[in-house]
């Protein structure tokens, strides 16, 4: 099966990596795309389809909000979501 390349995405000083969700069959090939994009952390929203450990031996971090597809995400996950921006990026949320 193809699975789409990543896009990745611009604001200011903040870059975005989306990606498809990978299998233990295509663990390998998506960290080496990750670490190409020099991505420090992964926020898996979806189901989880493979182990985090071999992401994690790579020096990414890896952190798991997942909710239901095509739902909005919970404010918890918004909230998460909003602080690591604060500590990633460093800029000011009002």
């Amino acid at each position: 099966m193809n699975r789409p390349a990543p896009v990745e995405m611009s604001c200011e000083n903040m870059c975005f990596l989306i990606t498809h969700n990978p299998t233990s069959a295509t663990l390998s090939k998506f960290t080496e795309e990750l670490k190409k994009y020099e991505v420090t952390t992964l926020v898996r929203v979806c189901d989880v389809t493979h182990d985090k450990a071999p992401v994690e031996k790579e020096g990414i971090r890896v952190l798991d909000w997942p909710f239901d597809d095509g739902a909005p995400p919970p404010n918890q996950v918004v909230d998460d979501w909003l602080n690591l921006l604060k500590t990633k990026f460093q800029i000011l949320m009002y």
